[in-house]
């Protein structure tokens, strides 16, 4: 009589929005072996669900609508994607979910199991991050529904950040308001720690280094690192702050908005919805959100907004380098930082008083390291992957507690 085959453990991260929900499997019993074998996105919850998903070398497994369920049914989306994994992962048991939450708020500095609890004080975040949390807090509650049994992670984007000092999370304000919450949190802080980590893997000589990492994507933030601690970063109390984005201001001094509020008549919703979608890159080019289409136009505009942009990364980096009093290397990362050569190289060009130079060709190429010989400061690429860091964080949290509920978890192979 053969032995049954033994299941892989599993892992589902989830990152959900307002009307998607992207996901990816990863399977390994411990973090080294971590193996992202699937990812995809349900896209058009609340209109038209659609279906994606990928294998790791990127070959489409499934492209298609999702008329059985009902648009706004997370629940049922959800429940949809688990029969859907185990039919195509039948080697696999599912042990747990991880979920990329946006606000951690003060609370919140290292990941948690979901309970209950949990999820009613990460609902008490919801005005912290009105356009984020609500919908990272759904994705959970449908889980359980369907999957009860299943354990849940949260990890946050705030709580790398919470190691930097007071001066560096502190608004000038009213200590009362401060106490209550008013304070600079920062964000992107799974990508940031993942660099942390990655780093000085690849360079070991830098493991102590002061280090500007350029998160640069749709949403773009800087964050200066001393010895893989986060020291300084460029958002605040939301992600609208520090740099221009696709859609958002960054710095803007807030007369304007008492001046928009007074002259124009705008209320909350009005102003939410000009700095979460009406400005930035979009706005600034009357174009697009988009660097690639940005750098591709004949527009003047939209070489102005490219050209804000480089300006705005280079002089936040440099007040960055001021927060750690000095700077040993530059990393950049994210969409835009990992695959546009000339933002890097305008920036870096802005940078070069501070001792950084590219190589030009390995910077066309994309190479890990893209610096030039004779260059002061060492300049990288490095890929972020913030769920593998979910992963990973959601394999420790397990793999140190106790209950028969992290101990037995419930296959997703049929039987």
């Amino acid at each position: 009589m053969s032995q049954p085959k033994s299941l892989r453990d599993a892992y589902l991260i989830i990152n959900a929005g307002s009307s998607s929900l992207k996901f990816s499997v990863f399977c390994g019993a411990g973090k080294a072996e971590l193996e992202a074998v699937l990812s995809g996105q349900i896209s058009g919850i609340g209109t038209e669900p659609k279906f994606e998903a990928k294998d790791a070398q990127r070959r489409v497994l499934a492209d298609g609508a999702m008329d059985e369920v009902a648009p706004g049914d997370r629940a049922g989306l959800l429940g949809f994607l688990l029969s859907w994994m185990r039919h195509e992962l039948k080697d696999t048991r599912l042990v747990a979910a991880g979920h990329r939450v946006v606000h951690g708020g003060t609370r919140f500095a290292t990941p948690v199991r979901i309970t209950p609890q949990v999820l009613a004080e990460l609902e008490g975040l919801i005005p912290l991050a009105p356009l984020h949390q609500p919908h990272n807090i759904a994705a959970m509650a449908a889980l359980a529904e369907v999957y009860p049994e299943l354990p849940q992670v949260a990890c946050f984007d705030t709580a790398f950040h919470q190691t930097r000092p007071w001066q560096a999370q502190t608004f000038a304000i009213p200590r009362e308001l401060t106490e209550e919450g008013v304070r600079r949190y920062g964000f992107h802080g799974l990508s940031y720690e993942y660099i942390a980590q990655r780093l000085p893997q690849i360079a070991p000589e830098l493991a102590d280094a002061r280090v500007v990492v350029c998160h640069l994507g749709s949403g773009s933030s800087l964050c200066a690192m001393r010895a893989g601690k986060s020291m300084d970063t460029t958002m605040g109390f939301t992600a609208l702050d520090g740099l221009p984005m696709g859609t958002r201001p960054g710095n803007i001094d807030p007369g304007v908005l008492i001046y928009l509020m007074r002259e124009k008549g705008m209320g909350a919703d009005a102003l939410e919805k000009l700095l979460y979608h009406k400005s930035g890159l979009l706005g600034v080019s009357g174009v697009s959100n988009d660097m690639r289409a940005l750098l591709d136009s004949e527009s003047p505009q939209a070489a102005e907004a490219v050209e804000l942009f480089c300006f705005q990364v280079a002089k936040q980096a440099t007040a960055l380098a001021t927060a750690m009093g000095g700077l040993d290397a530059v990393v950049f990362t994210a969409g835009v930082g990992e695959n546009s050569a000339p933002v890097r190289a305008r920036v870096a060009e802005k940078l070069a008083w501070l001792g950084v130079k590219l190589d030009g060709a390995a910077n066309r190429a994309k190479a890990t390291r893209i610096s030039a010989a004779e260059s002061r400061v060492p300049v990288f690429v490095i890929p972020t992957d913030e769920e593998r860091m979910i992963a990973s964080h959601t394999l420790d949290l397990l793999a140190n507690a106790t209950g028969a509920a992290a101990a037995a978890p419930l296959p997703v192979a049929a039987e």
